[in-house]
């Protein structure tokens, strides 16, 4: 408010000096006789420019990012523009989604005592990295629970912190879950059943999600300080123009989602309670990529766990988003899937030059495909993007322990 206090002061001032000084003029020129003086009328201009200024500015704030902080910040927007307006209006749907999103977002989270960090494994079966894993946890057991979620046998345990921690659905409560196929929606319904488990935890403040191919690239402390310690969920989030992004949208998904909001990403994501709570309280956009969002659809092939929560948060949170993940994979060999890693390709070199990575890049699907790159900023700081790493043949579990404790320093 002092800037749009300004130009009233100033123009009050203004006025009242100019009557004053006409007065005391004509009662010098009374006193006693003077050579009649010329008018000083480039002062007289100049000071009905500055009045007339600052009163237009008064009463017509500016919008521009140059005068928005000399007069006011009501009114103006960081880069100089009023908001956008919805460009339709919403459907009843969208309106009652939106609604339960702010909502959630601007409630603060519950302050605990003993914040954890929730690991959830997306598994067919057994785990095969659970004494690396073991080897992780030790020593912080008040700081994180596991969940696992297997979906195609019931998993065999090796580790104390793996017994018990298994999630099954409702279909199959005793034995396993039923089938996560790859590219299939059930893999986004696997994800959701384990975010709901570890919820029931008020604990629970940051959420992982792993597959059985993941392993840890440094030390608890360093992880558990990296997630806790910042504000943003780690969604991979990014514009794919190609075939393998935007070309995968359908229209049917209008009108609540367009194809100008639509975006790819990882589907291993590191989210902060806020926003697990929004994908729990999520079914509008749920369900929209559970019909549309699908193998053979319309001739494309759609896959859900790449798009959803990339597209879900970009239009409801896109500032609580970092738009990387913190799972590092390797996609340059350009095949359908990454590059997996044997006995004979895990060196201390692979593993440390992996942690010391500090850009995020992705490779669009064009014809001529772009790199883009973009740096990991933690708080505002560039720092290493990755705290886990796939994919692992279970093969390398003994060279990976041997190389634990050296390449997992900080």
């Amino acid at each position: 408010m002092r800037g749009s206090v300004l130009p009233s002061v100033q123009m009050k001032k203004s006025f009242a000096w100019r009557p004053q000084l006409m007065k005391d003029i004509m009662i010098m020129s009374k006193s006693r006789p003077r050579p009649p003086l010329k008018r000083p009328t480039w002062i007289i201009a100049l000071i009905s420019f500055v009045c007339v200024f600052f009163t237009v500015a008064y009463f017509y704030p500016p919008r521009s990012s140059a005068t928005c902080y000399l007069f006011s910040s009501s009114g103006c927007t960081v880069f100089g523009k009023d908001p956008p307006g919805p460009a339709r209006e919403l459907t009843d749907d969208e309106t009652a989604s939106d609604v339960v999103v702010k909502e959630i977002l601007k409630t603060p989270p519950l302050q605990s005592k003993n914040p954890k960090i929730a690991f959830m494994f997306l598994t067919p079966g057994t785990l095969p990295f659970e004494e690396l894993w073991e080897n992780f946890f030790q020593g912080h057991e008040d700081k994180f629970t596991v969940y696992v979620h297997a979906s195609k046998q019931k998993p065999v345990h090796v580790s104390r912190y793996f017994v018990d921690r298994d999630v099954h659905s409702e279909q199959m409560p005793l034995i396993i879950n039923l089938q996560v196929v790859w590219g299939k929606f059930s893999m986004v319904e696997a994800e959701k059943r384990l975010l709901a488990n570890a919820l029931l935890d008020p604990d629970n403040q940051h959420f992982v999600l792993l597959s059985d191919s993941c392993i840890p690239l440094h030390n608890f402390d360093y992880v558990y300080n990296y997630l806790m310690y910042t504000n943003v969920s780690f969604i991979d989030c990014f514009v794919d123009p190609g075939p393998h992004g935007t070309g995968r949208y359908s229209e049917h998904m209008l009108p609540e989602v367009e194809k100008k909001d639509f975006r790819k990403g990882s589907q291993w994501f590191s989210m902060k309670r806020q926003h697990a709570i929004v994908m729990m309280a999520d079914s509008l956009y749920y369900t929209k990529f559970k019909l549309y969002c699908r193998p053979n659809m319309d001739g494309r092939n759609c896959y859900s766990d790449e798009h959803y929560l990339p597209t879900f948060f970009q239009m409801k949170d896109p500032s609580g988003l970092a738009n990387w993940s913190v799972t590092y994979v390797d996609w340059s060999e350009g095949k359908w899937h990454p590059r997996a890693y044997r006995t004979q390709d895990v060196t201390y070199d692979l593993l440390r030059n992996i942690t010391s990575i500090a850009e995020s890049t992705h490779i669009t699907s064009e014809d001529k495909k772009q790199l883009l790159t973009t740096p990991c900023l933690w708080n505002g700081m560039k720092r290493p993007c990755f705290l886990f790493a796939r994919k692992f043949y279970p093969e390398t579990l003994g060279k990976l322990l041997q190389l634990f404790s050296n390449y997992t320093k900080v």
